[in-house]
């Protein structure tokens, strides 16, 4: 069904724009910004996890923070053309990939930025051919069949409960900034009537940057503290940042590209949901089989953009679903301007680059915030199995453990047989814990008996 005929057969709900409508100019704009201020703090996060772990300077980083922009925005232009879902779904970085990145940065320790970019684009875009296919070739009801609740929620309770360390340690360069993010995520998200939930994490992230600046400037923090800003790189770095395809050079490495495709399995799970939650805001009826299809197919070449362009692994976004539940605004076009707001900003390199000068105790403050709610959404996704099943209980226990508790093991006790190369691949896979959990998860669910309706399969 195309996107008019879906539209002639909207579900009854307010819709102020609906998905064909064309608003006019400056409302597009405005709208288009609200999607970019919704997305902005977490999509900002990902690469701020990443820039310091590879040792890259504020310079560097604020390459890194356009480089994301310029992929999200390209993204999501594909994900509402007729190569994508045609949905008004933005596209923005995810957490999913947070765990197998930190492998390959962890692996790549010492090599350098180039080398360990290299890599990771290497990955991104090995992994995104394989979303491409899944979705072009119409397979994703296949995979739906074989990776249900019971599998993804474990793997996305390990991508966030196994970043505690990461919170925890970024926080600790001071509480009380850190602190002061949380409170503010639990006050804007929270309270206040829960009018600025949609934007808490990036209005709490900036009102503990302007304390940080301020308490900079006069002296309380001092020059090389973690809680100093230095805008002395934004002054220095250049107005302009041109998109530049392999920046970093590019680097295939198979135990890589197994270690990333649990995350790319686990985003188009969560994509796929995504769709009917969006189709839903917008009015529409449940998404066909070919709609869902092309929007995996278009996450896939988003990722190989982002690989090609040194970002990192593109998803859909609930919390712009959001937005257009809220405001009943679903057009296409709203969302397309988003995106060209989002490659602008990749544009002015002066902007990523005071991005990077967000000291890392308020970036820990968001990690406490964001990690521990990721960590909770797979307990949501793993409610929409029968969690009074003893089946399914033991998959999630097992899964859970070897997911926390082999990778360490593995770190400390390296896999050391011929041939080499295989135990590369295997070392690289069970260092990741929700590579562990999943593949634990996945054999367990398909091998043991259980009902459509225990495993969490709809039809």
């Amino acid at each position: 069904m195309s996107p008019n005929a879906e539209a002639a057969a909207a579900v009854p709900r307010r819709i102020v724009y609906g998905i064909n409508d064309k608003p006019p100019w400056a409302f597009t704009i405005v709208g288009g910004f609200q999607h970019v201020l919704t997305l902005f703090g977490a999509t900002t996060l990902v690469p701020l996890i990443f820039g310091p772990q590879m040792g890259m300077d504020t310079l560097q980083i604020g390459v890194l923070v356009a480089s994301v922009y310029f992929c999200m925005g390209v993204a999501t232009l594909l994900q509402i053309s007729p190569i994508g879902s045609g949905l008004p779904i933005v596209q923005g970085s995810s957490f999913s990939f947070i765990p197998p990145i930190a492998t390959i940065i962890a692996a790549r320790k010492g090599a350098g930025v180039g080398p360990t970019m290299a890599a990771i684009s290497g990955a991104l875009i090995a992994g995104g051919v394989v979303e491409a296919l899944v979705g072009y070739l119409r397979l994703a009801g296949a995979v739906r069949r074989v990776i249900t609740p019971v599998v993804i929620g474990p793997v996305i309770m390990l991508i966030g409960f196994s970043l505690a360390p990461v919170a925890v340690n970024t926080a600790s360069g001071n509480w009380g900034l850190s602190g002061l993010v949380v409170v503010g995520v639990l006050l804007f998200s929270l309270g206040l009537g829960r009018r600025l939930q949609i934007v808490s994490v990036l209005l709490a992230v900036v009102a503990a940057y302007l304390v940080a600046l301020v308490l900079s400037a006069a002296g309380v923090f001092a020059r090389g503290s973690p809680s100093y800003v230095d805008l002395a790189p934004v002054v220095e770095a250049p107005w302009w940042l041109w998109p530049q395809p392999w920046r970093y050079g590019l680097e295939f490495n198979l135990g890589f590209f197994a270690v990333i495709l649990a995350a790319y399995f686990a985003s188009m799970i969560e994509s796929i949901g995504d769709y009917h939650s969006i189709s839903y805001s917008a009015g529409l009826r449940d998404p066909e089989p070919r709609t869902i299809s092309k929007g995996i197919g278009s996450e896939g070449v988003g990722s190989m953009i982002s690989g090609i362009f040194g970002g990192v692994g593109t998803t859909s976004y609930t919390e712009n679903i959001g937005l257009v539940n809220i405001t009943g605004v679903a057009s296409r076009y709203v969302v397309g301007a988003g995106a060209v707001i989002l490659i602008v900003m990749s544009l002015l390199r002066k902007f990523g680059t005071l991005v990077a000068t967000i000291p890392s105790p308020v970036i820990g403050g968001a990690y406490v915030a964001l990690f521990g709610i990721i960590g909770a959404l797979g307990i949501q996704v793993l409610s929409r199995a029968d969690l009074r099943s003893q089946r399914n209980l033991v998959i999630v226990g097992v899964a859970f453990l070897l997911g926390l508790g082999l990778p360490p093991f593995i770190q400390e006790h390296p896999l050391a047989f011929q041939p080499q190369w295989l135990a590369e691949i295997l070392g690289a896979i069970l260092r990741t814990g929700m590579a562990v959990g999943g593949i634990a998860a996945l054999i367990l669910d398909n091998l043991l008996p259980g009902t459509p309706q225990e495993r969490g399969i709809r039809a």
